[in-house]
Protein backbone atom coordinates (compact mmCIF):
# COMPACT_ATOMS: atom_id res chain seq x y z
CA UNK A 1 0.00 0.00 0.00
CA UNK A 2 2.84 2.02 0.59
CA UNK A 3 4.27 1.73 -2.43
CA UNK A 4 1.23 2.58 -4.06
CA UNK A 5 0.80 5.84 -2.18
CA UNK A 6 4.44 6.72 -3.25
CA UNK A 7 3.57 5.74 -6.84
CA UNK A 8 0.82 7.91 -6.60
CA UNK A 9 2.39 11.11 -5.42
CA UNK A 10 4.79 10.67 -7.80
CA UNK A 11 2.48 10.58 -10.59
CA UNK A 12 0.81 13.57 -9.08
CA UNK A 13 3.94 15.69 -8.52
CA UNK A 14 4.82 14.69 -12.24
CA UNK A 15 1.63 15.78 -14.06
CA UNK A 16 2.03 19.04 -12.03
CA UNK A 17 5.32 20.20 -12.47
CA UNK A 18 4.08 18.74 -16.89
CA UNK A 19 0.57 20.69 -16.59
CA UNK A 20 1.27 23.73 -18.22
CA UNK A 21 -1.27 26.39 -19.53
CA UNK A 22 0.10 28.77 -21.72
CA UNK A 23 -2.77 31.62 -22.32
CA UNK A 24 -0.60 33.51 -25.03
CA UNK A 25 -0.44 29.96 -27.10
CA UNK A 26 -3.90 29.84 -25.93
CA UNK A 27 -2.90 25.83 -25.65
CA UNK A 28 -2.87 23.58 -22.13
CA UNK A 29 -1.22 20.44 -21.91
CA UNK A 30 -1.88 17.69 -18.94
CA UNK A 31 -0.12 14.50 -18.03
CA UNK A 32 -3.14 12.56 -17.63
CA UNK A 33 -1.76 9.33 -16.53
CA UNK A 34 2.03 7.90 -15.96
CA UNK A 35 2.32 4.18 -15.35
CA UNK A 36 5.74 1.99 -15.13
CA UNK A 37 6.09 -0.90 -18.23
CA UNK A 38 6.02 -3.98 -16.07
CA UNK A 39 8.02 -5.22 -18.32
CA UNK A 40 10.25 -2.95 -19.32
CA UNK A 41 12.89 -2.11 -16.76
CA UNK A 42 13.23 1.37 -16.35
CA UNK A 43 10.39 3.24 -18.61
CA UNK A 44 7.43 4.19 -18.24
CA UNK A 45 4.35 5.45 -20.56
CA UNK A 46 2.54 8.67 -20.12
CA UNK A 47 -0.51 10.25 -21.37
CA UNK A 48 -0.36 13.45 -22.32
CA UNK A 49 -3.51 16.15 -23.17
CA UNK A 50 -3.15 18.76 -25.38
CA UNK A 51 -5.80 20.87 -25.34
CA UNK A 52 -5.67 23.72 -28.06
CA UNK A 53 -8.54 26.81 -28.49
CA UNK A 54 -9.27 28.57 -32.04
CA UNK A 55 -5.73 29.40 -33.19
CA UNK A 56 -3.83 27.98 -30.49
CA UNK A 57 -0.30 26.57 -30.64
CA UNK A 58 2.82 25.14 -28.60
CA UNK A 59 6.29 26.52 -30.01
CA UNK A 60 8.70 24.63 -31.52
CA UNK A 61 10.42 21.63 -29.24
CA UNK A 62 12.04 18.40 -28.96
CA UNK A 63 11.38 15.92 -26.28
CA UNK A 64 13.37 13.76 -23.87
CA UNK A 65 16.00 11.78 -25.89
CA UNK A 66 14.28 8.22 -24.31
CA UNK A 67 10.87 9.41 -26.15
CA UNK A 68 8.93 7.16 -28.22
CA UNK A 69 5.84 9.29 -28.61
CA UNK A 70 2.54 8.45 -30.60
CA UNK A 71 -0.16 11.04 -30.86
CA UNK A 72 -3.39 10.88 -31.67
CA UNK A 73 -5.83 13.65 -32.61
CA UNK A 74 -9.32 13.16 -30.06
CA UNK A 75 -11.11 16.69 -31.35
CA UNK A 76 -10.87 18.79 -33.92
CA UNK A 77 -7.63 19.14 -36.36
CA UNK A 78 -4.59 19.45 -35.97
CA UNK A 79 -0.80 20.66 -37.59
CA UNK A 80 1.91 19.13 -36.73
CA UNK A 81 5.63 19.29 -38.26
CA UNK A 82 8.34 17.20 -37.48
CA UNK A 83 11.85 17.42 -38.43
CA UNK A 84 11.79 19.78 -41.39
CA UNK A 85 8.96 17.69 -43.13
CA UNK A 86 5.58 18.42 -44.75
CA UNK A 87 3.23 20.43 -42.21
CA UNK A 88 0.48 18.20 -42.00
CA UNK A 89 -3.06 18.52 -40.96
CA UNK A 90 -4.85 15.94 -38.84
CA UNK A 91 -7.97 14.93 -38.36
CA UNK A 92 -9.77 13.59 -35.21
CA UNK A 93 -8.95 9.90 -34.96
CA UNK A 94 -5.92 10.41 -37.29
CA UNK A 95 -2.05 10.17 -35.90
CA UNK A 96 1.52 9.94 -35.89
CA UNK A 97 4.56 8.92 -34.28
CA UNK A 98 7.84 10.81 -33.25
CA UNK A 99 10.92 8.77 -32.66
CA UNK A 100 13.47 9.35 -30.03
CA UNK A 101 15.56 12.54 -30.66
CA UNK A 102 12.93 14.04 -33.58
CA UNK A 103 12.01 17.92 -33.59
CA UNK A 104 8.91 18.73 -33.22
CA UNK A 105 8.55 22.16 -35.43
CA UNK A 106 4.75 22.64 -36.20
CA UNK A 107 2.10 22.10 -33.12
CA UNK A 108 -1.28 23.50 -33.64
CA UNK A 109 -4.59 24.00 -33.70
CA UNK A 110 -5.43 24.07 -37.85
CA UNK A 111 -8.74 25.95 -36.89
CA UNK A 112 -9.31 29.60 -36.34
CA UNK A 113 -13.15 29.29 -35.02
CA UNK A 114 -12.56 25.79 -33.61
CA UNK A 115 -10.78 23.81 -30.53
CA UNK A 116 -8.57 21.01 -30.85
CA UNK A 117 -7.38 18.27 -28.75
CA UNK A 118 -4.76 15.61 -29.02
CA UNK A 119 -3.63 12.49 -26.51
CA UNK A 120 0.17 11.87 -26.49
CA UNK A 121 1.18 8.95 -25.43
CA UNK A 122 4.87 8.68 -24.91
CA UNK A 123 7.19 5.55 -23.47
CA UNK A 124 10.00 7.46 -21.94
CA UNK A 125 12.69 6.81 -19.31
CA UNK A 126 10.84 6.56 -15.74
CA UNK A 127 13.26 8.81 -14.12
CA UNK A 128 12.65 12.03 -16.74
CA UNK A 129 10.37 14.70 -15.38
CA UNK A 130 10.43 16.93 -18.19
CA UNK A 131 8.86 16.01 -21.09
CA UNK A 132 9.13 19.07 -23.58
CA UNK A 133 12.16 21.42 -24.27
CA UNK A 134 11.24 24.44 -26.17
CA UNK A 135 13.42 25.48 -28.97
CA UNK A 136 15.57 28.45 -27.49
Amino acid sequence: MRTLAMGLLCAAMIAVSAAAADKSHNSNVTVVFDQKVPNIPGKSMRGVLVEYGPGGFNPSHRHPKSAFIYATVIEGSVKSQVNGGEVKVYKTGEHWTEAPGDHHQVSANASKTEPAKLLAVFIVDTDETKLVYPDN
